[in-house]
């Protein structure tokens, strides 16, 4: 599920997997998984099997996560049939049990090995094809929300941010043309958030999850993962069938759009977060690849496609 890291000795989380009947088996080997920025990820190995532990802070955040909502969603992402299976929620101690998946974590550079790209488009459809999700995630209502918690709060901002909002609207008009309605997304599709085991790929980790534009899904996948644009017509073309220009503009505006509302993401975890990790550097990525797009040559010319039909 992702590279297995340090051994961990600790009494209390010792303490804290003891009252989980899933993980409280002896003996038992205790691992720190790399990746996770908001949740301390284990990998607990029991005579039973191999599982993983999703710990997080009791306390409501700054990010609008709600974990019963991600537990509902990582259910019913196992009932698509591309989710990890659930074996325990335990939301009084802050822990999400899954079980553990064998297989190669993708990179960034994953995407440009034969296949891959087909095989998360049809990961995604199989999931967006799946039970309906609990809540909506829609970023332009996400990033207002970003916004007025690091405004209250007085937490910095990328210079000039606030100077590009006014791009939003336009796009937003321009969505609402040919909108299809909403399907379950994981929203999250970092390249470390899906697992290959060969067969498969595995799409994990449902913080983020909710009902939204498949475009979205799509579009977040190209940004993050740093796809071409050959590359996402190509994640396009798979998931639908056939090419579908008006769907790959639908992408790429919203994956603007999803870098520009992260963006708000990485200053408040920059503010917040006692993870050692440098969120605001992360946060300057998303911006400057969402500013460079708003600026770009073409972004009128995605406006128009995005509108047609095809």
């Amino acid at each position: 599920m992702a590279a297995d890291g340090l051994q961990v000795q600790d009494e209390e989380l010792e303490a804290l997997l003891d009252q989980i009947p899933a993980l409280s088996g002896r003996p038992r080997s205790i691992t720190e998984l790399s990746g996770g920025l908001t949740n301390r990820n284990l990998k607990v190995t029991t005579p039973a099997g191999s599982f993983v532990a999703r710990c997080s802070a009791l306390n409501a955040d700054a990010l609008d996560i709600d974990r019963d909502v991600e537990h509902h969603n990582t259910c019913a992402a196992e009932r698509a049939g591309v989710g990890a299976p659930v074996v325990d929620y335990r939301p009084d101690l802050g822990v999400l049990v899954i079980g553990f998946l064998e297989g190669v974590t993708l990179s960034r550079e994953s995407f440009a090995n034969t296949g891959v790209v087909e095989r998360v488009a049809a990961s995604c459809r199989q999931l967006h094809d799946g039970p309906r999700f609990e809540g909506t995630f829609d970023m332009f209502e996400r990033q207002q929300a970003y916004l007025r918690t690091v405004q209250t709060n007085g937490f910095r901002l990328p210079p000039g941010y606030l100077d590009h909002a006014e791009v939003l609207s336009p796009i937003r008009q321009a969505l609402t043309v040919r909108d299809e309605g909403t399907v379950p997304c994981n929203n999250d599709l970092l390249a470390e958030n899906f697992v290959d085991d060969g067969s498969k790929i595995w799409l994990i980790d449902y913080e983020y999850s909710g009902n939204n534009d498949a475009a979205f899904e799509l579009g977040n996948i190209w940004a993050e993962c740093r796809l071409s644009l050959d590359q996402l017509e190509a994640l396009v073309t798979a998931y639908y069938g056939r090419p579908r220009p008006s769907k790959v503009a639908r992408a790429r505006l919203q994956g603007i759009v999803g870098q520009y509302g992260w963006t708000l993401w990485g200053a408040i975890q920059d503010a917040v977060s006692p993870v050692d990790f440098d969120f605001w550097q992360w946060a300057l990525e998303r911006y400057d690849l969402a500013t460079s797009q708003m600026r770009g040559p073409d972004l009128e010319s995605l406006l128009e496609d995005v509108q047609r039909a095809d």
